[in-house]
């Protein structure tokens, strides 16, 4: 089995005016980035600037934003999605993310960070974890969230109350890195059959 290090894409899904996002995105990834076996990438879909339709024919060339986007998603072996709860659901800006890929999320695992309102962003969550695994990608069963998101965090952008959050970034980081390593040396061996 490798020991070389994960590569973790934390992926910021909002791109509203406003957004909270970066705040738990910044969280998460500086509490990956303290295990020695992960390396952290964090990616900001406001940053991104995918285009919002996808080509009317197949086989059109991608835009150049979305080839530009793929070596980073190809080269992660794991991700934590960092998403609000918009209307029961996730935001727009992500699945347009995630329709735009197929090959760079096929047989890799999927965390979640959630925040929200009361219910911290879970229903965003359960519908993610339904698309996912259309794309031959793992979800991981624990995930963090934050309700009332803007009274968890202090003015340094950090949860006020570290500990429940911890030990549920904890525990979904080592189920992460368990399926990345995995997945990465099953996908070393040979061609995905999906």
């Amino acid at each position: 089995m490798s020991e070389r290090k994960l590569r973790v894409a934390v992926i910021i899904g909002s791109v509203r005016s406003g957004r909270f996002g970066p705040a738990p995105a910044d969280w998460i990834a500086a509490e990956a980035a303290k295990r020695d076996d992960l390396d952290v990438d964090v990616i900001d879909l406001a940053k991104a600037w995918l285009p919002d339709v996808l080509p009317a024919t197949a086989g059109s060339p991608a835009p150049q934003a979305v080839r530009d986007l793929a070596p980073w998603l190809d080269a992660s072996d794991a991700f934590v999605i960092v998403t609000p709860e918009y209307n029961h659901s996730f935001p727009a800006s992500l699945k347009n993310a995630i329709d735009w890929y197929a090959d760079e999320w096929k047989a890799k695992p999927v965390g979640f960070v959630s925040y929200g309102g009361i219910a911290g962003g879970l229903r965003a969550v359960a519908q993610l974890r339904q698309i996912f695994p259309g794309l031959h990608a793992v979800t991981v069963r624990d995930s963090v969230a934050f309700p009332d998101c803007r009274e968890q965090f202090d003015h340094q952008g950090r949860p006020s109350d570290p500990e429940g959050p911890l030990a549920a970034a904890t525990s979904m980081l080592d189920q992460l890195t368990w399926w990345g390593r995995l997945l990465r040396d099953a996908r070393a061996e040979g061609a995905y059959p999906g």
